[in-house]
């Protein structure tokens, strides 16, 4: 069977707890994450703000473009107060070629279809070459 490691990205009280159980997420993480998932509150602009930066960490950390990433935006459960429509998330999906969901981990809302499709997109994903270093200090060859 094969083994996904998974990480999940976003501001503080987006809901990634809620969503995974997982503690707060280190460049430890990044590293050995095969899948990330960003997660922002749709009812925090800046939420959506900080994951930016996020997704650039990531690209500099695992060195390689193609890494499978899933947007999404949590507690789609409070529509009434959202601040971050569903076509600003679709269009930054799209800037980054990666799925676009909108989630609630308190109504277990499209939770099941969100990790469904990390795994989808960690299946088409290439795994680096490890015959090359990752970097100069590394000796994994």
């Amino acid at each position: 069977m094969r083994e996904y490691k998974v990480v999940v990205l976003g501001s503080g009280g987006v809901g990634k707890s809620a969503l995974t159980q997982f503690a707060s997420m280190r460049d430890l993480y990044i590293r050995n994450g095969q899948g990330f998932i960003l997660v922002y509150s749709l009812v925090n602009q800046q939420s959506f703000q900080d994951i930016k930066p996020m997704r650039d960490q990531i690209i500099r950390v695992k060195r390689y473009q193609q890494v499978p990433v899933v947007l999404v935006g949590n507690k789609v459960d409070l529509e009434e107060e959202r601040e971050v429509s569903p076509s600003e998330g679709q269009a930054l999906a799209e800037d980054w070629g990666c799925p676009f969901m909108e989630t609630s981990a308190k109504s277990k809302t499209m939770v099941d279809e969100l990790f469904a499709e990390i795994v989808r997109q960690m299946d088409f994903c290439p795994l680096p070459d490890r015959r090359e270093a990752c970097c100069p200090a590394c000796s994994v060859q």
